[in-house]
């Protein structure tokens, strides 16, 4: 990313957009630049009737390291108590977005990142990825706790008090992840499911999602 360059990038595609974490010499950590970015283009995309499907994937190495922690902190804690329930907000922003949406996932989803990919109805990982939420190792704990949700108590429990990170093979096999392809078919892949999810009709796809985080 050089200076001017937005930090996402939106590409659009027959089925619908794919957005682009842009941040790549910080591994795309989120900013919250990049946090309220994203949130304005989910709601963009909600609102605009061509999109079918939206991708989220990420520039260079990796899909994303987590909460960039280079920002300032807040002096107090209320203060991060404001910024704690924006990063939340923007999280289940994606979760709820009434259209499907994809984790292009490559390189690294730690920490933010992978509750950001979790968030996301599908999964479509990168051979070699790494995917863990290694914050209990500095000192922190989840933001959204989505883990628990989608591969159960016991094996979130593992991860989040040990701060192991898992490759995307053991990924697949836990439910963290859909499928894992190799790192140069993995946009194409994505490109296949997508197409396939924007022929279910958006009248059918927005309950079953409502009916699907209602049974969550």
């Amino acid at each position: 990313m050089t200076a001017g360059e937005p930090v996402l990038l939106r590409e659009q595609t027959d089925w619908g957009v794919r957005l682009v974490l842009n941040r790549p010499s910080k591994l795309n950590a989120i900013s919250a630049e990049l946090r309220d970015a994203l949130t304005e283009a989910i709601a963009d995309a909600t609102a605009d009737e061509r999109v079918r499907v939206i991708a989220i994937a990420g520039a260079g190495r990796a899909f994303c390291s987590g909460y960039d922690l280079s920002e300032s902190a807040p002096p107090t804690a209320w203060g991060w108590r404001d910024v704690l329930a924006r990063d939340v907000e923007a999280t289940l922003a994606v979760w709820s977005c009434p259209k499907p949406v994809i984790a292009q996932v490559h390189g690294y989803a730690l920490a933010g990142g992978l509750e950001l990919a979790m968030a996301c109805d599908l999964v479509v990982a990168a051979e070699g990825a790494q995917l863990g939420e290694p914050e209990i190792r500095f000192g922190s704990a989840p933001v959204t706790l989505l883990m628990p949700f989608v591969i159960g108590q016991k094996k979130t429990r593992e991860l989040l008090l040990t701060g192991d990170l898992v490759g995307a093979e053991e990924a697949e096999r836990i439910g963290l992840v859909n499928r894992v392809v190799p790192v140069e078919r993995l946009a194409a892949a994505v490109d296949a499911l997508a197409d396939r999810l924007a022929r279910v009709p958006p009248d059918v796809m927005a309950p079953t999602k409502v009916m699907l985080n209602r049974a969550m």
